[in-house]
């Protein structure tokens, strides 16, 4: 055991594995590439629906049933189907991370949505302000924390299963994980699977720290729960 760590050392340390077409520099930004551009898509695709169903209370039962069915696709079987469909392409891994992101983003909306509190969203429209006013000067950014939370559930899981990129023939991290299993070389493989880990946690912490730094300042205006502190009379 000893021994695997010390070469796992070595082989993340190598110059010469860092470079090249096959080094971790360039697998780790086609790795990235993969992960950012389905969550992007995913997002396009899963916030307006989570906002329309949230706002709107109507086709929540099918919109989260059809989300909860994506996520219970499994990804490689997805891969399999759309590549024999489409042929070699990036299409099949695309369709899956997309498939196994929209779920989060689309669920977590709509909670967002849903937990605005209804008396201030009737405040809002008893100031005139209209429907579209109310979703996004109102509810969108009450919403936002939960929002946001989605979006970081949904990046982390798209980099931890974008290694199914390499089960195409294309690269990404996953292109150590396979090859390492088609070579029976286990430090490329536990290389490969700790360079996804760490891409995950670091992306996890780094996202969640500007979650806080964008709104943990705005809850401390004021204490949450119970009225605001009643103002002293002049005496």
């Amino acid at each position: 055991m000893y021994e695997l760590f010390k070469n796992l050392g070595v082989w993340l340390t190598s110059g010469e594995q860092w470079s090249g077409a096959d080094g971790i520099a360039h697998r780790l930004a086609e790795h990235l590439q993969y992960s950012l551009l389905a969550t992007l898509i995913a997002a396009v695709i899963g916030l307006p629906l989570g906002l329309l169903i949230g706002h709107t209370g109507r086709g929540a039962f099918v919109a989260i049933n059809l989300a909860s069915f994506g996520r219970a696709l499994p990804t490689v079987g997805l891969v399999v189907l759309v590549f024999l469909a489409s042929g070699l392409s990036m299409w099949p891994v695309y369709v899956a991370l997309v498939a196994l992101a929209v779920p989060a983003i689309v669920t977590n909306t709509y909670a967002g949505m849903t937990a605005v509190d209804p008396d201030v969203k009737d405040a809002a429209r008893g100031q005139g302000m209209r429907a579209h006013q109310v979703l996004f000067q109102v509810e969108l950014p009450l919403a936002l924390p939960l929002i946001m939370t989605g979006l970081r559930l949904a990046l982390i899981q798209v980099v931890a299963t974008a290694t199914i990129a390499a089960y195409v023939s294309f690269g990404g991290l996953g292109r150590y994980v396979f090859d390492g299993l088609a070579q029976r070389d286990l430090v490329q493989v536990l290389g490969g699977a700790v360079l996804v880990a760490l891409v995950a946690v670091v992306l996890d912490l780094a996202l969640s720290g500007l979650q806080r730094a964008l709104f943990l300042p705005h809850s401390r205006l004021r204490p949450s729960g119970g009225p605001p502190p009643a103002r002293r009379n002049p005496a």
